[in-house]
């Protein structure tokens, strides 16, 4: 989906788009991001509400579904450049070699953004929201271009989450035993993602004197939780396919009558998905640490309902918009047309902040970071406080997002 298609007015806000182009995907992958940056950097993360925070183990909250409804949608735009590159003329093996390529540089990034700005070798951590990215991206491109027959591609959606629940569930955890009999079920140390993460970090630290756990003992972006994270994207793939036909059916009166007919279904594809995953939760537990398989059904109908929202708010409208649809959407368009270079100027940003010390007068070292809070905690930290630092570095982070798409710049690795 090329986002050079929008077209802005003087003032900056979205005018129009290309004709066929699906806005609602660009509209909710921009509320994505800006929401995964502000859950990601509140102003004190001893002060937040509950749904601002990533579950502590299992169950969700509003949080624990921004990454994969950004991973789903991934899959949605997949199914639009995969064509978009075939129109041009592109092989397979051409298509190939750019998903390899793209997944490669993500993955590079995501080490550079690692090992900026300490520079130190020993506390990479190969893990992480890029290195996921890559490999969902990686896999799923792949799958998509050796096959777009749906039965099969939700065949193997339906073996990823089975088999990973039977794993789970079903297999013994070497040193600890049986789920259920002999263990909890989904013990926090004690389950097979996590025993696989150790591993790994064991051999990196052997070989390459490098590596390490974002929780010391499993890591949420690890080894084996990301092959559900894959399904998650080849659900997207699966409602990418229904996207084309709401985007084919044009603009005006009869054109929406059928497109609304097909955003219903959309709609009622997520109910169901909401509705079985929490049935699924009964047996095995929502947990987006591990990514277990109903936090993968569930969080797909989430985002399903979501795009259908945005789609019947947006997708299908007759030119010109109302200039109050027009400042609704604006910031998210532009958000969503470089949503990777979002992230990175986020992450750099904080890393650069916590990063730099300024001394004060009694000789005592702060971050700059923690100095930039300081004056929204004038009166004390709570949570609306860490809530508006975080709001503002949302702001701060979109302007050069911003000025990249005024440019015209749309930065894709």
């Amino acid at each position: 989906m090329a986002t050079d298609a929008v077209l802005q007015g003087q003032a900056g806000e979205v005018t129009s788009y290309a004709p066929g182009r699906v806005v609602s995907v660009d509209m909710l992958r921009g509320l994505t991001v800006a929401l995964m940056i502000l859950v990601n950097d509140p102003g004190d993360w001893e002060h937040l509400f509950k749904q601002l925070d990533h579950a502590t183990w299992n169950g969700w909250t509003l949080t624990d579904l921004v990454f994969p409804t950004f991973l789903f949608l991934m899959g949605v735009a997949m199914v639009f450049s995969m064509d978009a590159r075939s129109s041009r003329g592109h092989g397979k093996w051409a298509r190939a070699g750019k998903i390899v390529s793209r997944a490669a540089k993500i993955f590079v990034l995501d080490l550079i953004l690692t090992y900026f700005p300490t520079m130190h070798w020993t506390r990479l951590r190969f893990y992480g929201v890029l290195t996921r990215i890559a490999l969902c991206y990686l896999i799923a491109g792949l799958i998509l271009l050796a096959t777009r027959r749906v039965r099969i591609l939700a065949a193997i959606v339906a073996v990823i989450l089975i088999g990973y629940w039977v794993m789970l569930r079903w297999v013994p955890v070497p040193g600890a035993g049986m789920p259920v009999r002999d263990i909890p079920l989904l013990d926090p140390v004690m389950n097979w993602t996590s025993w696989i993460d150790r591993g790994v970090v064991n051999f990196t630290q052997h070989w390459l004197h490098t590596g390490r756990l974002y929780k010391t003992v499993r890591d949420p972006e690890g080894l084996l939780s990301t092959l559900p994270s894959i399904a998650t994207t080849l659900l997207g793939v699966l409602t990418g396919f229904w996207m084309q036909k709401i985007a084919g059916e044009g603009v005006g009166a009869r054109a929406r009558v059928k497109m609304h007919r097909k955003q219903k279904m959309l709609a009622l594809a997520g109910l169901a998905g909401v509705v079985v995953g929490e049935v699924w939760a009964m047996w095995l537990p929502i947990n987006k640490n591990l990514w277990t398989s109903s936090y993968v059904v569930l969080t797909a109908g989430v985002a399903a309902l979501s795009l259908a929202a945005c789609s019947w708010l947006v997708d299908g409208r007759e030119q010109p918009w109302p200039r109050w649809l027009k400042v609704v959407t604006w910031p998210w368009v532009v958000y969503g047309s470089n949503a990777i270079a979002a992230f990175v100027i986020s992450e750099a940003l904080v890393k650069t902040m916590i990063f730099i010390k300024i001394t004060d007068e009694d000789g005592d070292k702060h971050s700059l970071w923690a100095l930039s809070y300081a004056p929204f905690e004038h009166w004390g930290s709570n949570a609306w406080t860490s809530l508006a630092f975080a709001i503002a570095f949302v702001v701060v982070c979109f302007v050069p997002v911003w000025l990249l798409w005024r440019k015209r710049i749309f930065l894709k690795v």
